[in-house]
């Protein structure tokens, strides 16, 4: 997702990434919007260019990060991006899901400790991670340049020639350091630079799972102490595979089942606890939610509920999906905090509305227990449920909880209650330490809609800040 101040950006880097359409036929154009998902423009509504330029100016903002992902997904039909352009486009896309900063000094010192032959071993491999992630061919040059040259007999000397060089066939030439500082990869932005230690430690470049562990190893040294690692998430064909993913947050580890949005409480038991297979048993269908799916290294946006929705409950459109699974959720809160309901509300009207934003999840167990807190006694587990959930990119979790006179009062709110207080406030140490992030509001700061949507509209966007999402 691409800020909205991002957004002006992100139309003139495609304006230019689209122009080369215009060499095309009218009906290779037309066939190339459809492709594209650009809305078509008939052949006589003038100019090839005039074409190009009038479906552009059609795609709304929020659709320009989809259509950036679709240009960037094209091959040779119906043109090639030129590598610049390609990481210009790619750094607004990855900027969002990027991982905390990762300083110059601890790139280079990181760099250091790396010896440059064990990365090297396949060349092909090595070089194919290159050319993803850096512009290593050298400029474009236009016709009649090119046609110098031929006459010439030479070409200019390019950064790939140069690895191939002083990397390959002269192995002791160049220093990680000096391949880095060649690529630009201590200038590159976080996310980049993320996914090329990413590729580093790859099956796709080192063979040998033994020197994956040890290069991995090696890099981690140097950015514990900056709050992240390089920390094995899976396999590649039977080689581990790495990440980079925070240290400071416990909720690295991905939700594996979210049970939320109840209109009372649920009646749970395990079908297969070796699988985490989880039931819920009796009630009315449908009473509680359980969403199971892999949550995106992204977040979990409004998106990915839509389409789970529409594929349990056989809606034929997406956008049919999400207005009832809304309705569905409204129902899930409760009748006695309006405040709750009108700063949910507020949240998927204050702004535009975008399926590509950050669901907001009412009602998420966090605890369960068959038995009553009354039955369990002293080891009844605090805070059965929160009041609302995001799932943040980067595996980050913030609670917003909705603070009414029941939280601290007793006696229907006559009576201030210190024990009642005692128990909030050491459930919410209890969610920092579990990775949660806490934010409380009171319930008079929420009292009216138009109260919610004023509050939100400056809270969400510094929330986000905070958390390195983009809005």
């Amino acid at each position: 997702m691409v800020g909205s101040s991002d957004r002006a950006t992100l139309r003139a880097l495609l304006d230019t990434a689209v122009a080369p359409l215009s060499n095309l036929t009218h009906t290779v154009l037309s066939q190339a919007f459809e492709r594209l998902g650009m809305p078509a423009i008939p052949q006589n509504a003038g100019s090839k260019p005039a074409r190009v330029e009038q479906s552009l100016q059609q795609v709304p903002d929020t659709e320009l990060p989809r259509l950036a992902q679709r240009v960037l997904q094209q091959q040779d039909f119906p043109f090639p991006v030129c590598p610049p352009l390609r990481h210009q486009l790619e750094d607004l896309l990855w900027e969002e899901g990027a991982p905390p900063g990762i300083p110059k000094k601890a790139r280079r010192e990181l760099a250091r400790a790396l010896y440059l032959p064990d990365l090297t071993q396949h060349h092909d491999r090595f070089l194919h991670l290159l050319d993803r992630l850096w512009v290593i061919e050298g400029p474009d040059l236009s016709f009649d340049e090119f046609s110098a040259l031929l006459l010439n007999g030479t070409r200019p000397v390019t950064l790939k020639d140069l690895i191939e060089k002083h990397v390959f066939r002269n192995e002791e030439d160049w220093s990680t350091e000096r391949l880095f500082d060649s690529l630009g990869a201590f200038e590159a932005g976080d996310a980049r630079f993320a996914r090329f230690l990413e590729g580093l430690v790859s099956a796709d470049v080192l063979l040998d799972e033994h020197l994956q562990e040890k290069t991995a190893s090696t890099i981690n040294d140097h950015l514990r102490a900056h709050g992240i690692e390089l920390r094995q998430t899976g396999n590649d064909g039977g080689y581990p595979l790495f990440t980079l993913v925070s240290t400071r947050l416990h909720s690295s580890r991905k939700p594996k089942n979210i049970i939320f949005a109840s209109l009372g409480k649920p009646d749970i038991r395990f079908r297969s606890s070796v699988d985490n297979d989880i039931e819920i048993v009796g009630g009315r269908p449908g009473a509680t939610l359980v969403y199971d799916r892999e949550i995106p290294v992204e977040g979990l946006r409004w998106r990915d509920l839509h389409r789970w929705w529409q594929d349990t409950h056989g809606f034929n459109s997406e956008s049919d999906a999400g207005e009832d699974l809304y309705q569905r959720l409204l129902r899930s809160l409760p009748g006695n905090s309006p405040g709750q309901r009108n700063l949910f509300t507020a949240y998927r009207t204050a702004r535009p509305f975008c399926a590509d934003d950050l669901a907001l999840l009412p009602e998420v167990w966090l605890h369960w227990d068959p038995k009553t807190v009354k039955e369990r006694g002293p080891e009844a587990l605090l805070r059965s449920r929160m009041d609302f959930l995001l799932l943040l990119p980067f595996g980050q979790r913030v609670v917003l909880e909705i603070d009414g006179v029941q939280h601290y009062t007793r006696d229907n709110g006559r009576t201030p209650d210190t024990a009642k207080y005692a128990d909030m406030v050491a459930a919410d140490r209890d969610l920092k330490l579990r990775g949660y992030e806490v934010f409380r509001f009171g319930h008079d700061e929420l009292k009216r809609p138009e109260d919610a949507k004023d509050l939100l509209l400056q809270f969400i966007p510094d929330m986000f800040s905070r958390f390195r999402v983009r809005l």
